[in-house]
């Protein structure tokens, strides 16, 4: 009886022996004169309550399993105690389950217990990553890890090509202190899995799990293995303790599946696959690979999935299907854990039996393919704990672990750090320099086909929040690839996502690469966001532009046989495209050189910055361009920043320059230093559309520090330049003292 069993937990818990000494085992810890004597009473108390906890299994599990004979006896399904106790799966049971007595309770000592895992022990996590799409989930787990965690991490990513470069930009570009991150190829593994007909809508990446001892390296013992759509409400250290409570047969630790499907009784001739009583759900699970490997589970797992196979044909919930069934095979290997490691917010689950404070959770798991729009009384607050993280400021995670050692780069970053003058009037713009931005590559699903003839051109540029509405119409404009790089926060970049989901232009272009580029610090990284978006190009040409442009319609077509034209492939050309402004925000846009120079003359457009830079594009020969019919070459000369179209593997942007000044002015001149020649093309043009000044121009206006600063910039690049090419460089350096 119930009554009966409380009795002997707590004759269990009352009745452990002392140790042979006679001496108090409870409160010796607490007493200990030396910290030798603590440390050994400490041991012998772990030791004891171990042994204790093992005895009480024991007797659990056969209190459950007389439960479970009486309640066939009785007519009651063996199957219908929620939590599987019958089967030997045993839950973790201590003070912090919630189910104990008071007299329990109350029989702890108020010594500190041991903690579950050790300061600074390594916890190794693994998770299958595959598309664009999961890359962002994985960002928003790592997130609600990093929030929690006081330990060292080290991540196992299964991913595809896509997945791998964005993961590794990712990390690397993070750089959290007492993070390691590995990869391993999923193409490598498809074989393993492809053979298993998988009905779930994750394919065959929903099958990689069951590969895990053979993916992860030999001498990794023990992993947790995570679904991208898990988000932690604790430190993940809690759970990676949960393996100091296997048995020595237990082999996987689970939560049990939240929902009814492997019951059965869903629909009419609804046949799941074979599970103990509710089955398991695998979007948490503790692998002890160790053993694993020792009992041949790549072996085992093939059989039942082959047995099985013959009268299912293919599985419904992919890995979840074929480790229940080897479950419900091999119970006395599986370790159930309580059901908040793992809430599942699927439809119709058992979900909230699993807390009844905010307290008790632990992992929350959008197992359903609705994510967000599950149905759950309380779907509200885990909607905005999900939200808290995905938004989150992910360079906040960037807190070290005190006591626990950092990797060299980390160091090397410090000293540099150090190693700058704090009173240098031009600090901060130094400063800026050593900062390392978060970049998430592809943000959106990116597809590209190269062009078979070699002439394909990107349009590359970048933006921030407050230029999101010039996307759809350079779209419209311009037909070929483009890659976008976007300086935005965390919050910023979920906004633009569901902006772009929700256009009905951007959602249907594929060719469009959008790479964020994390804010930090005061300044506009512009030159580095530039190079993102350059670096990202697929093409062999890239026409360096910036968002507030529109190009002029069927451009994209006549680069691409310009360049053919030219030779570009065996020459050093710099292609300069004409630039025009208005300041009108409604415009109707030229549609060719004829009408563009009607407009001019009519005073509907103008030569780009006449009026407040005429230095910057007055090279350009805009007199000369109104009756050329074929392309002309003009000179460099000082401040001159056209927009070009040149090879892709043309120098970068100088990113010491941020904000407003000389950042496209330093990439022609050292264009024009590399001895590519400037030609003017006579048939194209771009617009400028009129937008707020940007809060950088206002900090250039208003402070003479600023633009002191900028000067100093100025002269360290010239001077990085003349070390760089020589006495050609001198020219730029006279120019500049002659302006």
């Amino acid at each position: 009886s119930g009554l009966h069993q409380r009795r002997v937990r707590t004759h269990l818990v009352f009745m452990t022996p002392p140790p042979a000494d006679g001496r108090s085992l409870l409160l010796a810890p607490c007493l200990a004169d030396t910290p030798a004597a603590r440390v050994l009473e400490r041991a012998v108390l772990e030791s004891r309550v171990r042994e204790v906890e093992e005895e009480n299994r024991r007797i659990r599990l056969q209190l459950s399993q007389s439960q479970g004979g009486a309640g066939v006896v009785a007519g009651q399904p063996p199957d219908g105690n929620y939590g599987n106790q019958q089967w030997g799966a045993s839950a973790d049971t201590g003070p912090e389950d919630g189910d104990n007595t008071a007299e329990e309770r109350n029989n702890h000592t108020e010594c500190p217990r041991s903690p579950p895992v050790q300061k600074c022990e390594l916890i190794h996590v693994a998770c299958v990553c595959a598309g664009h799409n999961a890359t962002r989930d994985v960002v928003t787990l790592v997130k609600s890890v990093l929030f929690h965690r006081r330990n060292p991490l080290h991540f196992h990513f299964i991913t595809d090509t896509v997945a791998n470069q964005i993961l590794s930009a990712l990390f690397q570009s993070w750089m959290v202190p007492s993070v390691q991150v590995s990869f391993y190829d999923a193409d490598e593994l498809k074989s393993e899995v492809s053979w298993i007909p998988n009905k779930h809508y994750s394919g065959i990446y929903g099958l990689m799990k069951l590969t895990l001892t053979k993916a992860l390296p030999a001498d990794l013992s023990k992993v947790i293995v995570l679904d991208t759509d898990i988000t932690f409400a604790t430190d993940i250290a809690e759970l990676w303790g949960i393996f100091r409570k296997f048995t020595d047969k237990q082999v996987i630790g689970l939560v049990e599946n939240q929902s009814d499907w492997y019951l059965g009784n869903l629909w009419k001739n609804h046949k799941p696959w074979p599970a103990l009583g509710r089955g398991f759900n695998t979007g948490v699970i503790l692998l002890y690979l160790e053993r694993l490997r020792r009992i041949g589970w790549e072996q085992m797992w093939r059989l039942t999935a082959e047995r099985e196979l013959m009268s299912m044909l293919s599985t419904s919930l992919a890995d979840q299907d074929i480790f229940n069934a080897f479950i419900k095979q091999n119970p006395v290997l599986v370790h159930q854990l309580p059901c908040f490691w793992n809430v599942q917010l699927s439809d119709h689950t058992r979900s909230e039996q699993c807390y009844t404070e905010v307290s008790d959770l632990k992992v929350i798991h959008w197992n359903s393919p609705k994510k967000l729009r599950v149905k759950n009384k309380h779907v509200e607050f885990f909607r905005n704990l999900y939200l808290t993280f995905l938004e989150y400021d992910g360079n906040l995670l960037r807190r070290e672990l005190f006591g626990c050692p950092s990797p060299a780069s980390l160091d090397s970053l410090q000293n540099a750090l150090e190693e700058l003058d704090e009173d240098d009037q031009c600090y901060d713009f130094r400063r800026e320099r050593l900062t390392v931005h978060r970049v998430h590559l592809n943000f959106l699903q990116y597809e590209y086909t190269p062009a078979p003839d070699g002439t394909d051109v990107t349009l590359v540029a970048q933006l921030s929040m407050d230029r999101l509405q010039m996307l759809e119409a350079i779209c419209k404009h311009w037909d070929g690839p483009i890659s976008l790089a976007l300086y935005m926060s965390d919050a910023e970049a979920q906004q633009f996502l569901r902006y772009a989901q929700a256009s009905e232009v951007l959602k249907n272009r594929k060719n469009v690469g959008y790479h964020v580029v994390y804010k930090e610090g005061q300044f506009y990284p512009v030159n580095l966001v530039r190079n993102v978006a350059l670096r990202n190009a697929k093409t062999p040409y890239v026409f360096l532009t910036d968002v507030d442009f529109l190009p002029m319609y069927g451009l994209y077509d006549y680069l691409r046989r310009t360049v053919v034209h030219l030779d570009m492939a065996h020459t050093k050309k710099a292609l300069v495209v004409p630039a025009f402004e208005t300041l009108r925000y409604r415009l109707s846009f030229p549609k060719s050189k004829a009408e563009l120079l009607s407009m001019l003359d009519m005073g509907t457009l103008y030569t780009f910055r006449y009026h407040v830079w005429p230095k910057g594009h007055a090279p350009t020969n805009y007199a000369k361009w109104r009756t050329a019919t074929t392309p002309y070459k003009v000179e460099w000369e000082a401040d001159f920043e056209p927009y070009v179209v040149v090879r892709r593997d043309c120098p970068e942007y100088d990113q010491r320059f941020v904000g407003f000044g000389w950042n496209k002015v330093s990439h022609v001149l050292e264009l024009d230093a590399q001895e590519f020649d400037l030609v003017v093309l006579p048939n194209a043009f771009m617009v400028h559309m009129p937008h707020a000044p940007s809060f950088d121009i206002s900090k250039f206006r208003s402070s003479s520090s600023y633009r002191t600063c900028l000067n100093t910039l100025k002269d360290e690049f010239h001077q990085d330049l003349s070390r760089k090419y020589g006495s050609a460089a001198l020219k730029y350096l006279t120019a500049q003292r002659t302006i």
